[in-house]
């Protein structure tokens, strides 16, 4: 009896929390109504479940890793010198690169619906390692404290323990906020279904596209039951293997009838397409991205690219960031950790030019933020944004509007041509393009080449004189001095 109370206090029970039961471990594999057994490898061997974790590892895999920290005044600074930036960017462990680590968590997540990895740090309490381990030899543990641990099967059968701390653990969509549920394990009818049918299809076509049942008419009656099945073994053994095709001959009067059920009456192909988009739908992938095209048209093909960018892979990536910066961020370490989808999003040459365009021509991009990313080496002078010259900052339109005030002059004595009119109004013009020009020069305290190409395009000068009269200006520039210098060339040209 003391062995058999042993075993029961030691028994597998789903509803079991302590570390012995079996309440936070999930089954490799479990048998669907149609009675194929569905595990998540065995879910591989379909091509539409193939081709959706194929999809999601690569593209979360693919996506560049930014470390940001974030400045007092709103704007953050890419960080390339911490340790955390070299781990998730350039060498996750000693056996793998950064794509197949990434793509081998997010197999495991988009199959299990968990990814585990050991934390390996150094004395300085930095992370130097992290060890994928696969989700099967896992076992959760939750202690009466209501702590939990990690229970790992190792290659060479042994069994280590490992607290929480020494574990990174990413976790799918979750119950108990605890284990991530298993999208193979809740979709296993559909997928059990779509399993029976592909083996379906593939011993139909080894029948040579033939049923393989059918009924053979007899006139007559056979001796006994042995007899019986002594002709049903021989027929058989006369059809199958290498006998198969040849010319079936039958004695005594007797008929073959074949029986009459065909794909069509079974609506196979429907079945099987069906399947597909229902696959595709459990992963959240458009159907188009796994060659189904029966219903996609040039329009919504971009849309769902789009979709499939904001809806499927920003939930994944928001994900792990929040793990990552969760788990494995020192506390009081102010980093975040993003995904850049700026690849994703890129677009068409055409579309790419209109938004460049858009961006330098309103001042919020500029020219060497574009070339950086179309991977183009920065140039001197394209640092600076851009204004156009019929738009002013409130500030200057306040002063120039000032400025363009009439004078207390009589009105009686305009005996002015219109001449000097004009000529009033161009030094009006000359002045406030130069009062601006003077106070930008003298906040960056020098005349480079892009407000040489400024102060040419406001005055209409040749460059060339712009460049000779930026050679007599004396350091440090004045803005007054500079006001006065830049009228003067202004009403010269």
């Amino acid at each position: 009896m003391g062995i058999f109370n042993l075993l029961d206090r030691f028994k597998a029970s789903t509803s079991d929390r302590s570390p012995w039961g079996d309440f936070f471990f999930e089954p490799v594999s479990v048998r669907s109504s149609s009675g194929v057994r569905v595990s998540p490898d065995g879910a591989l061997r379909l091509a539409a479940v193939y081709a959706c974790v194929r999809i999601l590892s690569e593209t979360m895999a693919s996506l560049p890793v930014v470390v940001y920290r974030q400045r007092k005044d709103g704007g953050k600074d890419r960080v390339t010198d911490h340790w955390l930036y070299g781990l998730l960017a350039r060498k996750p462990n000693r056996f793998q690169n950064p794509f197949e680590w990434r793509e081998m968590l997010q197999g495991h997540l988009a199959l299990r619906g968990n990814a585990f990895c050991q934390i390996i740090s150094n004395p300085k309490g930095e992370i130097t390692e992290l060890m994928p381990i696969h989700p099967d030899r896992v076992r959760m543990e939750v202690m009466d404290s209501g702590d939990f641990r990690y229970r790992v099967r190792m290659q060479n059968g042994d069994e280590m323990v490992f607290p929480r701390g020494q574990i990174w653990h990413l976790r799918g969509l979750s119950s108990d906020g605890l284990l991530g549920m298993s999208p193979i394990e809740l979709a296993r009818e559909s997928l059990g279904m779509a399993l029976a049918a592909q083996d379906y299809g593939a011993r139909f076509f080894t029948n040579d596209a033939k049923p393989t049942g059918g009924w053979i008419e007899f006139p007559g009656n056979f001796k006994d039951a042995e007899a019986k099945r002594v002709f049903r073994d021989s027929y058989q053994s006369a059809q199958a293997g290498s006998n198969r095709g040849k010319v079936l001959v039958l004695e005594n009067g007797m008929k073959f009838h074949e029986v009459g059920v065909t794909n069509k009456d079974a609506q196979f192909l429907e079945l099987r397409k069906f399947q597909i988009t229902d696959i595709a739908r459990m992963f959240r992938v458009p159907p188009h991205m796994i060659a189904d095209l029966e219903r996609a048209t040039f329009s919504n093909i971009e849309q769902q690219s789009l979709e499939f960018v904001m809806h499927t892979m920003t939930p994944w990536a928001e994900r792990w960031e929040a793990s990552i910066e969760a788990d494995l961020l020192p506390d009081g370490d102010a980093l975040e950790i993003e995904f850049d989808f700026a690849n994703l999003m890129r677009g068409d040459a055409s579309s790419r030019s209109a938004y460049y365009q858009s961006g330098i021509q309103n001042g919020w991009l500029t020219r060497n933020e574009a070339r950086i990313a179309e991977n183009l080496n920065p140039l001197q002078g394209l640092d600076q944004p851009l204004r156009p010259l019929n738009m002013v900052e409130e500030e200057d339109a306040q002063e120039a509007e000032q400025e363009s005030e009439p004078s207390d002059s009589n009105p009686d004595d305009t005996a002015s041509s219109v001449d000097q009119e004009m000529s009033l109004r161009f030094r009006m013009l000359v002045e406030s393009n130069a009062h601006r020009l003077a106070r930008r020069i003298a906040k960056k305290g020098a005349i480079g080449q892009n407000e040489i190409g400024l102060i040419a395009q406001a005055f209409g000068v040749n460059a060339s004189h712009v460049e000779a009269w930026a050679t007599q200006q004396a350091l440090p520039l004045q803005e007054v001095a500079l006001s006065a210098s830049l009228i003067q060339l202004g009403m010269n040209q």
